[in-house]
């Protein structure tokens, strides 16, 4: 398969030169780290401007991961490997199985320690590895590519697409190619970096702001959370134990002791020890009553409707 045409680099916002930047090698390190916060802070406000493209994109994954798909992301370079740190958090923040979030990097999993540069430029690449994790109609593939026309993002997105997956892309220019090859086009419009061309700069925050979005706020729709608590972590350090008990208690209201005790009840399941705290029940019945509300803990000690369950 032949690359697709792509606009020329030097034409992009990502590629410019920053005019506030142009004597950074002459500037004091204050005034350096001045200059970068100053950039830095108009990141949040570019993503603001794509909440509408991320919320479509979010009600996409939600009802994907719901009905047992995926969300995958696909990337190269820098792109990429921010896709895989937002999908490796997902187990121990969210309590999902490993291969629920994914992610595809180009070059392989190596290329996340060692930059594989010239991987992204392999659609082929791309193609097998959508194949290879057998991508189907039951996923959401999140293509990021700061510049919006990384080949192997964007034979990714038609390989998918061709499996029947639901597509989206994000990119840190407008009128992205990416955007074409997509069903939901994120466009974060980030300007030149810092250093020009840079784009694990800025391009890279907005990226992480926006995987951030992805993913927190699908599980939510999920139950994955109770109030802002992460009611469904799995504990697996001294650190996270600890964590998880202070959580219980949060939820419930009780001591660390009570907190702590039920949680051995309940396998160290926050949701499982929540409810029954919250219900004085036991592991079983605190189990039963979260499936009839689909793992919603406000629903499952609330079914009249003070919580809601996931629709």
């Amino acid at each position: 398969m032949s690359a697709p045409r792509q606009p020329e680099l030097a034409t992009l916002r990502t590629e410019l030169r920053n005019e506030r930047t142009r004597g950074m090698d002459h500037m004091s390190v204050a005034e350096l780290l001045q200059v970068m916060n100053d950039e830095d802070r108009g990141v949040a406000d570019a993503v603001r401007a794509a909440l509408p493209q991320i919320a479509e994109a979010v009600s996409q994954i939600a009802r994907a991961l719901r009905r047992g798909g995926r969300l995958v992301y696909l990337g190269a370079g820098t792109s990429g490997r921010i896709g895989l740190l937002d999908a490796v958090e997902c187990p121990p923040t969210f309590g999902t199985p490993p291969d629920q979030v994914v992610a595809l990097l180009a070059g392989g999993a190596g290329a996340f320690g060692i930059a594989a540069e010239g991987a992204e430029d392999d659609p082929a690449d791309a193609e097998r590895a959508v194949d290879g994790l057998a991508i189907s109609p039951s996923d959401v593939v999140v293509g990021l590519a700061a510049s919006g026309r990384t080949p192997y993002v964007i034979a990714g997105l038609d390989r998918a697409a061709e499996r029947g997956a639901v597509t989206v892309s994000v990119a840190c220019n407008r009128a992205a190619l990416t955007s074409a090859h997509a069903d939901i086009a994120i466009e974060v419009d980030t300007g030149p970096e810092v250093l020009t061309g840079s784009t694990r700069l800025k391009a890279g925050t907005a990226q992480k702001l926006v995987c951030n979005m992805l993913s927190t706020a699908a599980m939510v729709q999920l139950g994955k959370t109770f109030e802002n608590l992460m009611i469904d972590m799995r504990p697996t350090n001294e650190k996270l134990f600890d964590r998880a008990r202070r959580i219980v208690a949060e939820a419930a209201g009780v001591d660390v002791e009570v907190a702590g005790a039920a949680l051995e009840r309940a396998g160290n399941r926050c949701k499982v020890a929540t409810v029954m705290v919250l219900l004085g029940v036991e592991a079983a019945e605190a189990e039963r009553r979260l499936a009839e509300a689909a793992g919603s803990v406000a629903a499952a000690v609330d079914p009249s409707g003070g919580g809601r369950a996931p629709a």
